[in-house]
């Protein structure tokens, strides 16, 4: 084979590399609604600070339940106007990675309300942040690395919050800094895709 057949092939192998990424490539999640996520996490966590009702655990129960309703509303909201948007057909393909990131979101509602009932809130945190990381694994083939590298993130700062002695439930820090920068980081990552089509 010559020279010029070889590249010309090598060309067409390259080519379809790239359609076949784009096929599996979902564009469904707003990086602008994950970094405003970001900012209510934090935003949340300051509120908590500035209350101060540092030993009122339904009170700060409270308050992240109202973080996860406005930051998940706003990401989940983001999507629904993608997946509803007449402009393109939608394949029941585009919902599967959606779908995929439910199971260990679930598993975390589960932990929650079982903790919750045996009064063990110091292990919400830590609960919250690996079942997230765990979300994020779904993603390995359909979204850009980084938002896959921020999963590593939420699970190395959900297994330091479960190790280190004495984390508290009502100590906001943890939850506003690690939700907020994994957000942001997450958001960020989205930014810089290379799609068509997707909500920024």
């Amino acid at each position: 084979m010559t020279e010029q057949p070889l590249s010309e092939a090598l060309d067409q192998v390259r080519r379809m590399q790239a359609l076949v990424g784009d096929q599996l490539r979902f564009k469904g999640f707003s990086a602008r609604a994950r970094i405003a996520g970001g900012f209510v996490a934090l935003f949340g966590a300051l509120a908590l600070i500035l209350l101060n009702r540092p030993q009122a655990p339904e009170f700060h129960l409270a308050g992240w339940g109202l973080v996860f309703f406005v930051a998940g509303g706003i990401n989940y909201g983001a999507l629904l106007l993608w997946l509803l948007d007449g402009r393109r057909v939608r394949r029941r393909a585009d919902w599967i990675p959606a779908l995929e990131s439910l199971p260990p979101l679930a598993v975390g509602g589960a932990f929650t309300l079982a903790f919750i009932r045996a009064g063990h809130f110091d292990l919400l945190p830590a609960t919250w942040m690996l079942c997230y990381g765990l979300a994020h694994m779904a993603f390995r083939r359909n979204l850009p690395l980084g938002v896959y590298l921020v999963g590593f993130f939420y699970l190395a700062a959900g297994l330091a919050c479960l190790l280190i002695p004495g984390a508290s439930f009502t100590d906001p820090r943890p939850m506003g800094f690690v939700f907020g920068f994994g957000e942001a980081a997450g958001g960020y990552a989205l930014l810089h895709r290379d799609a068509t089509g997707a909500p920024t």
